[in-house]
């Protein structure tokens, strides 16, 4: 297995732990089954716990759709990459860009991503032969925000909606759908993982293509790319962090004067939430200081970007990401 599990101690999550794998055992038995792995929290826990119940039997596909933080994907393939993991990488970020060309509408972009990250996937395993089991990290909160017929639908989830018809599949894994983010968060500090996975920061599977309003293209991705990665390396010099902090490239544009010259670039949106469950939230109140010294170094270093705003919403009204 990719990491050295060990004995887990007692509490209710090490008895959810123990009843999940003894029911990743029955339904799997000796077959073979296919995560589709990005490296976030939920689908590396996610492995993690489907590979401490069937060491072996667990292939990840790691699909690049070209819309990751800046060094996300390197890093996923650096960490992942491991030899007692079989681990397939596919670089399909062109492929994606043009499906989305001119699509502005939020809802359309996940369902445009959600479905061409099926057929990527479909071609990948169906190159590896016969698979009948497929796993997802599906959590408690993408199940609620996609409406279970209980709950209104807020958003649709690109990993919620049963078993792809098209790939084949005639069992799906979804070992974590019951569990909230803080508690997926536990059973991978139980299973052995380290902080760099078990703490990272919740990244929506459609990535930046929903923190750009308005149309994609390969311009506003680096531009976006470049200004997140600022605003997360100040942040990260803070002693106390928020639970989550991203950048957002809105679709408006204003005036500005950099160098001396006017500017017509875009206005940047700055997200900080500190939160238990990441079903509610409370905007962070990050020092003004440190938001002075992101808004400086974003308009100066990244072109593009005459504007830097800062949002005070919660969660409810709103939801944390903006999209």
């Amino acid at each position: 297995m990719l990491y050295n599990i060990h004995e887990t101690k007692g509490g209710p999550m090490k008895d959810y732990i123990n009843k999940t794998i003894e029911d990743i055992k029955r339904q799997v038995g000796n077959e073979q089954v296919l995560l589709g792995l990005s490296g976030g929290v939920d689908s590396a826990v996610c492995a993690a716990l489907i590979s401490k119940a069937i060491p072996n039997q667990l292939v990840c596909i790691f699909v690049d759709h070209g819309f990751m933080r800046k060094n996300e994907a390197k890093d996923v393939i650096s960490v992942f990459g491991n030899k007692d993991l079989k681990l397939i990488a596919v670089d399909a970020s062109e492929r994606f860009l043009k499906k989305l060309e001119g699509v502005t509408d939020p809802e359309k972009k996940r369902k445009i991503i959600g479905a061409e990250f099926v057929e990527v996937f479909n071609d990948e395993a169906l190159k590896l032969g016969r698979i009948k089991f497929l796993a997802q990290g599906t959590i408690r909160s993408d199940v609620v925000e996609s409406g279970d017929g209980k709950s209104a639908t807020i958003k649709s989830h690109h990993n919620v909606g049963g078993l792809p018809e098209k790939m084949g599949f005639t069992g799906l894994v979804e070992p974590l759908r019951a569990l909230y983010k803080d508690q997926v968060r536990e059973v991978g500090k139980l299973l052995g993982l380290p902080d760099s996975i078990t703490q990272r920061q919740p990244f929506p599977g459609p990535g930046l293509a929903i923190r750009i309003i308005g149309d994609i293209t390969k311009e506003k991705l680096d531009m976006l790319r470049e200004a997140d990665y600022i605003y997360r390396e100040e942040i990260d010099k803070l002693k106390k962090k928020p639970d989550q902090y991203f950048a957002v490239l809105t679709n408006t544009r204003t005036v500005g004067v950099q160098k001396g010259e006017r500017t017509y670039g875009y206005v940047l949106a700055l997200r900080a939430v500190e939160t238990v469950d990441f079903m509610k939230a409370n905007y962070a109140q990050i020092p003004h200081s440190t938001l002075a010294k992101i808004s400086e170094r974003i308009t100066e270093e990244v072109k593009g970007i005459t504007r830097v705003v800062f949002d005070i919403t919660g969660k409810p009204p709103a939801t944390i990401e903006w999209e």
